[in-house]
């Protein structure tokens, strides 16, 4: 190994195979030998054994769409909000000392301090889990965007000017052009970060979804059952980054050139 020096996609896939080869047999190493207690960590074929009760006799497939369905509804609100805000605070300095004071304050505050409010102001129900995903990502979206759509190329604007752009059309056709595939790498980013926060509101008051799961498995000692929940939430984050990816690449061709 040479420090930055490049691997190919097979190589790439193959180390990131050994990994997990690697966590596995130390895992069995611990759960079959005896050196971890079955009551602390349950070995890797109890928790499969665990995990196929759970999708054919305990409907875990209905928690699973609910958690999903969460995840993208609280994302995409906070998306719809974020990056109109974004976008302006990148282009309008004013608008940009206006709004970052309160953006930078709340992007720091924790969803899952919300959780109380949201459930006196909008009960259990699904709305309440939506706004704990959608708080605990649209300030992140908005700071972010702005700070992607101001480092904009100075010259591209000036450049727009001299050919006789307006204010709306330096917007339209220079600043949202030349960010948009930063823009959607940001969007990939808090995608990943939303799953952290629909797990915490679905441990609170709730009576489906992956986290809801979690809570009675703890109450039972199942550690299978909340192992196999984990690594169900990793592997659908997984192949929701690896379609965004996708997307973006798709979308975006020249960001790869």
């Amino acid at each position: 190994m040479r420090p930055l020096d490049p691997v190919t996609s097979k190589q790439r896939a193959a180390y990131g195979l050994a990994f997990f080869v690697v966590f596995v047999a130390l895992w069995s190493w611990a759960t079959f030998g005896g050196h971890v207690s079955k009551v602390f960590l349950a070995n890797p074929l109890t928790m499969v054994q665990e995990g196929y009760d759970l999708l054919a006799k305990q409907g875990f497939a209905y928690d699973i769409g609910m958690t999903i369905w969460r995840v993208i509804g609280g994302f995409v609100l906070a998306a719809i909000i974020a990056v109109p805000l974004g976008l302006l605070m990148g282009a309008y300095k004013p608008v940009e000392a206006f709004l970052e004071p309160f953006v930078s304050f709340a992007r720091y505050l924790p969803a899952s301090a919300f959780i109380p409010l949201l459930i006196l102001w909008a009960g259990i129900g699904e709305l309440q889990k939506l706004l704990v995903i959608f708080i605990g990502s649209v300030f992140q979206i908005i700071l972010m965007i702005a700070v992607t759509v101001g480092s904009t190329r100075r010259d591209l604007v000036e450049a727009a000017y001299t050919l006789g752009a307006s204010d709306r059309g330096i917007i339209r056709r220079v600043l949202l052009p030349s960010s948009a595939p930063e823009i959607a790498e940001i969007l990939r980013l808090v995608l990943g970060w939303a799953w952290t926060y629909v797990i915490v509101a679905e441990l609170i008051g709730s009576s489906s979804g992956i986290g809801h799961m979690i809570t009675d498995s703890q109450a039972l000692l199942n550690t299978g059952q909340i192992i196999f929940g984990i690594i169900v939430i990793g592997l659908i984050g997984l192949l929701s980054d690896f379609m965004f990816k996708a997307f973006n690449a798709w979308l975006f061709p020249w960001r790869l050139a």
